[in-house]
Formats: C-alpha cells, sequence, structure tokens
C-alpha cells in the first residue's frame, strides 16, 4: 500500500520542520508495511529556505492535484525571509481549502498555522502557532476566528497545529499515527530514539 504526503513549501521556509517529516516518514517507509511517498511541492523553484540556501521541490503547485495526496504538511518559517509572501498567497490557501474540504489531515508547523487560518480552515477550531511575549501571532491566528490554545501540539478534527521547530517531531509522529496506527508511531519512535515527553509536556504554556 502506498499513501502519498504533499510537503507544501513557502519561500523562506525552516528545513527544520520540513524534515521531521521526512525523517519520520522515511523510516516508516522502511520499517512499516505503507510506502510513504513524499513530494515537496513550491511555488517557485528553486525554493529558498529561512537561511538562506535553495532547495529544489520535486514539483511546482501549479502541476499538482491535492486529491493525489492523503495529507499535507506545511512547515513555517520566518517572515524576515519573505514566508508569508507566499504562504498567505491566493495559490497557497487554495490547496489548503482542497485538503480541508475532504478532511484530509493538515500538519502545520509554528507560524504556518497562519495560513490555515487565513485559508479560513480555522474558524472556530482549536489551534496554536509560534507566539512571544505580546502574542501577536496569536493575536493574528484569533483575528481569523481560531480558537487558540498555548499548548505544543493541537488536534482539532483533521486539524493539527504545532508551536515550533521543536515541536515538529512530534506533529509528524502524530500524523503517522493518523495515517497508520498508534502502536506503529510508537514503534517508530522507539526506533528513532526520540524521547517521549511526559503528559505535562503536552499542557505546557508556550510562553
Amino acid at each position: 500500500m502506498h499513501k502519498r504526503i504533499l510537503i507544501l513549501l513557502a519561500n523562506g521556509f525552516e528545513v527544520m520542520e520540513a524534515a521531521c517529516f521526512t525523517e519520520v516518514f522515511g523510516w516508516a517507509s522502511i520499517y512499516g508495511d505503507v510506502r510513504f511517498d513524499q513530494i515537496s511541492v513550491g511555488l517557485r523553484s528553486p525554493t529558498k529556505t529561512t537561511f538562506g540556501f535553495d532547495v529544489i521541490p520535486e514539483a511546482l503547485l501549479t502541476d499538482v492535484v491535492a486529491d493525489d495526496f492523503d495529507a499535507l504538511v506545511i512547515p513555517g518559517g520566518f517572515g524576515d525571509a519573505g514566508f508569508y509572501e507566499e504562504a498567505l498567497s491566493e495559490p497557497f490557501l487554495a490547496i489548503i481549502r482542497e485538503f480541508d474540504k475532504r478532511k484530509a489531515p493538515i500538519a502545520a508547523v509554528c507560524v504556518s498555522a497562519l495560513s490555515l487560518a487565513a485559508a479560513g480552515v480555522l474558524r472556530g477550531k482549536r489551534a496554536t502557532v509560534y507566539h512571544q511575549i505580546g502574542g501577536a501571532r496569536k493575536a493574528e491566528l484569533e483575528a481569523y476566528g481560531a480558537v487558540f490554545v498555548d499548548e505544543p501540539l493541537v488536534i482539532d478534527g483533521h486539524l493539527m497545529t504545532s508551536t515550533g521547530p521543536g515541536t515538529g517531531i512530534e506533529l509528524a509522529l502524530k500524523l503517522l499515527e493518523v495515517l497508520s496506527s498508534p502502536a506503529f508511531s510508537q514503534e517508530l519512535r522507539t526506533r528513532m530514539r526520540v524521547p517521549s515527553p511526559d503528559a505535562a509536556w503536552f499542557r505546557t504554556a508556550q510562553v
């Protein structure tokens, strides 16, 4: 069996937030019964990362069809690197809506939660986002109608958000759990030597 994951890259994305998923689902393809095909997709090629080097997406957004994929992953990025110019653009938001329309899993790391919010899919939904003292990103999320939750990982149905690079591995393992099983996700965590956070971690305020 094959499952396909679309990793949606905005210019200025953060590499670690994408790599959590490529590692987890790469390992899962080796050790599990399901092969996960991960396709990196951008609005341009090459796509620049937050800290300045270029990557070559495997496809351009104009060349893919959302219905061909089982899940959507969106790494966050930095505004200074131009992330929001693409992450809040209409082509970017349109494909999010396509996944949401059929309730396919969507995993957004860090400030990419704002892409989900801008697409209109978080209205009335629980979500989190990277935020700091002063709460600018929190306020943006709430302005789109999302219900902000100050926790590292927030799941509301098929919508999954987390607060930053260090939470990405947990979000990736949660997505694996959804696409396979809790038992296999735990098995892979053990194989990858990823420590299990205690229950309190999942309730920890992020500022």
